[in-house]
């Protein structure tokens, strides 16, 4: 306790990390208020009182995503969620269309600008189009909810800006958080809208208990959870080490084969190289049946016993299966775009290393890509297990609310920028001598890796 308190000195000490601290905290609480403004038009106690508990539908994870601001029709209702979705297009186009390729690879810092301004337009069309689509969803499920007057095109068209405005808004706090802050700004939006609705989650189902008088469920619950955080960072932090060795080289007449650039001497392969972006993709394609759901049922909401209600409910069978195969199929597709073997086949060459008892050349292509194969399928098998674990919690009767914390994307997103900002902080401490958050594991490892995995 006591070097824990230390640290927390250290850190405060410290002016840079200081200010880095409470900028991002104060741009965190601006984007948390926004969150409660209501747009123009929408009456949100006549909202509130409409808007039904969470009951395992899509939109219920949309609401998590925003802290609650989809459903409270604020003016960051659509949150930063649009940008994430022109970022995976951009990023996709990267793979396939030559001009994108182009500009990832070849042109540096100023074919980075060129993206990320192909980014913000595309967040503004994908915006617009969601705006109008929300604005839709909320005059026909509460039509109650809408003030009677404004007229309807002035409300339809002051809203579609103000919710794109809150979307390019919620972008910039994310990027100012990423220059002048700490941690990754977008990543750190997405996690506090997360964890916003966590506290109250946790007080219904502890509520639940204490009426029912199922005390011990709920510490089973918690002791449940807390195991699955712990599996789920051994996950996010898991890395299978290819061996390497450099060739000996003279220096005057001794000979050396220690690297001339490198303090480790070993490829880092990644368990889940692809992150959590199955899963996003996965959701992505699940999104699909509850927007076609009218064209053939004639109703908003399908009946839960047809396969298109199935499908629009996340806690019910046909949706995890289906769901849990596209997890897995593109964990295997993703990371077979992220991790290419013949670069480092190629880079090992150039920098006169090799892997033990491997052949350079196409064996050393053919020895990584059998390596990134096996450790693939385990880290597959075990991202979709994480991703339908709120179906199970829910089924063991935990709140759906609750139940939502147990896995899935959200979960993953909160150990992945947590890890991500305890290293960030770490730098911090460890550049100016101090002692570190941790004293041993990979997190203090991650922060200080110089390896050929990461130059690749």
């Amino acid at each position: 306790m006591n070097k824990f308190i230390t640290t927390l000195k250290n850190i405060w000490s410290i002016e840079d990390l200081r200010g880095r601290i409470l900028f991002t905290l104060g741009l965190l609480l601006v984007y948390r208020f926004g969150s409660f403004v209501a747009l123009p038009g929408i009456l949100p106690k006549v909202l509130k009182e409409a808007t039904p508990d969470a009951s395992g539908g899509i939109l219920d994870l949309i609401n998590v995503f925003t802290g609650g601001a989809f459903n409270q029709a604020s003016v960051f209702a659509l949150g930063i969620m649009p940008y994430i979705t022109a970022s995976i297009i951009v990023q996709l186009l990267g793979f396939a269309v030559p001009y994108f390729q182009r500009l990832q690879q070849r042109e540096g810092e100023s074919g980075r600008n060129k993206l990320n301004q192909i980014t913000r337009w595309g967040t503004v069309l994908i915006t617009l189009v969601q705006a109008g689509g929300y604005l839709t969803y909320i005059s026909q499920s509460f039509p109650d909810a809408i003030s009677t007057e404004i007229p309807q095109p002035v409300f339809w068209l002051s809203n579609v800006i103000i919710l794109t405005a809150g979307t390019i808004f919620s972008m910039w706090l994310g990027e100012k958080i990423t220059d002048k802050g700490i941690g990754n700004g977008v990543s750190l939006l997405i996690m506090v809208g997360i964890i916003a609705t966590l506290p109250m989650a946790l007080w219904n189902e502890f509520n639940t208990s204490i009426t029912t008088g199922a005390i011990p469920k709920f510490v089973i619950e918690i002791a449940a959870l807390i195991a699955i955080v712990m599996v789920t960072v051994l996950l996010v932090q898991g890395v299978r080490k290819i061996p390497i060795r450099f060739a000996k080289r003279m220096v005057g007449r001794a000979s050396t084969n220690v690297p001339s650039s490198g303090k480790r001497d070993y490829i880092p392969i990644k368990v889940n190289a692809a992150g959590v972006m199955p899963i996003i993709f996965a959701q992505a394609i699940m999104f699909v049946p509850p927007v076609i759901a009218p064209l053939f049922s004639g109703n908003a909401t399908p009946s839960p016993d047809s396969w298109l209600g199935m499908l629009s409910d996340f806690t019910s069978t046909p949706y995890n299966i289906i769901y849990f195969f596209l997890v897995v199929v593109f964990t295997y597709v993703y990371t077979a775009l992220l991790v290419n073997p013949k670069q480092h086949a190629e880079y090992l060459k150039r920098q006169n290393a090799f892997v033990p008892g491997i052949k350079p050349g196409k064996s050393t292509e053919d020895f990584i890509d059998t390596v990134v194969t096996r450790i693939t399928l385990p880290g597959s098998i075990f991202l979709g297990l994480i991703s339908i674990l709120p179906a199970f919690a829910a089924a063991f009767g935990v709140n759906i609310a609750f139940a939502m914390f147990f896995g899935g994307t959200s979960l993953l997103i909160m150990v992945g920028v947590v890890l991500d900002t305890l290293q960030q902080i770490e730098s911090h401490l460890v550049r100016r001598r101090y002692d570190g958050l941790v004293r041993s594991g990979r997190l203090k490892e991650k922060g200080g890796i110089n390896s050929i995995g990461a130059s690749v």
